[in-house]
């Protein structure tokens, strides 16, 4: 099988790939074509089908497994596939763990470590909270361990938000470490549920999409609402103890611009805040690496929107 982070420009392919999106479109002259989103473990692809009603293209919807043939381009910096043929795989003809972008992390070995940031947790309530939801709720736990944390930024793929929530965790420890006035228990707690609401806000694998209720809410929003649900089923939660965790889970984000509800009052929020920013942006350069291995170190590899600068590898 040909993956599509393998795929060049000038190739003509005929692959198995994963629809993930079709839309109909129609360009400058009105002429109607259909834009494609193919899918594979390695990444997506953007395609089109530019007459759709050409002999050779026959019927398929998104999330179907799809034969394609086509010509390999690049458009914008971005690599695209001109569809010629499609027909819809039978099956038989495709193993889908070649199409699920999975961690490549122990999802196993993650959730453990997780488990013992949860144990070593002294505050009672914060305890009782984080056990309630990832010890308690084996469904919760077990939909959390396989979630992505994003739709495409950075650790789109099977556990990349349990990747993502205890890369954050550990920083948030280290800071515990190197700067003492933070409180510990609060700020691990609210690593560990800053992005909750993204289990709810994304939908599963294949699809990967927003749900309706989180393009409404928001993981950010129904994160905070998911600790307060909890907190109130717990006898004696300090009200303080609880507004705090909130807030922090609120400014995450750390600037109104990039959706929090409220920018970082305490200095749990704004380390929470740092070590979020820190995992995103160093695990983007890290999947940018990987999708342009085949570069060398004196290849700019494009304007990254999310890094909002062009990006180029250190010299070896």
């Amino acid at each position: 099988m040909k993956y599509i982070e393998a795929l060049r420009e000038g190739e003509r392919i005929q692959e198995i790939y994963l629809c993930k999106q079709k839309n109909v479109a129609m360009t400058k002259t009105g002429k109607e074509y259909e834009n494609v989103i193919l899918q594979d473990k390695t990444g997506s692809l953007d395609a089109k089908i530019w007459d759709p009603r050409s002999m050779g293209i026959d019927d398929f919807d998104a999330l179907d497994y799809v034969e394609v043939s086509g010509d390999v381009t690049v458009f914008n910096g971005q690599t695209q596939l001109s569809i010629k043929r499609a027909r819809k795989a039978k099956e038989g003809e495709y193993d889908p763990s070649d199409y699920l972008p999975v961690s490549d992390k122990n999802l196993d070995d993650m959730f453990n470590e997780l488990l013992g940031f949860i144990s070593n947790v002294e505050n009672i309530y914060y305890k009782q909270l984080l056990s309630k939801l990832f010890i308690e709720n084996q469904e919760f736990a077990k939909a959390f361990k396989n979630h992505s944390a994003a739709k495409s930024v950075h650790h789109g793929f099977i556990g990349g938000l349990l990747e993502h929530t205890v890369s954050v965790t550990r920083l948030c420890e280290f800071y515990t470490k190197q700067y003492p006035m933070l409180n510990k228990d609060l700020l691990i707690t609210a690593a560990i549920c800053h992005d909750i609401g993204k289990v709810y806000e994304l939908s599963s694998f294949p699809l990967n999409d927003y749900t309706d209720v989180g393009q409404l809410l928001g993981h950010i929003v129904m994160g905070s609402e998911m600790v307060g649900d909890i907190a109130r089923t717990i006898s004696g939660f300090p009200k303080t103890q609880l507004v705090e965790l909130k807030h922090c889970i609120l400014a995450h984000h750390g600037e109104l611009e990039y959706g929090s509800p409220k920018k970082p009052a305490l200095v749990e929020a704004m380390a929470l805040n740092f070590a979020d920013n820190t995992d995103a942006k160093m695990e983007t350069m890290a999947e940018l690496f990987k999708a342009n291995a085949n570069k060398s170190s004196d290849e700019w590899l494009g304007y990254n929107r999310l890094l909002e600068t062009n990006i180029r590898k250190t010299s070896e």
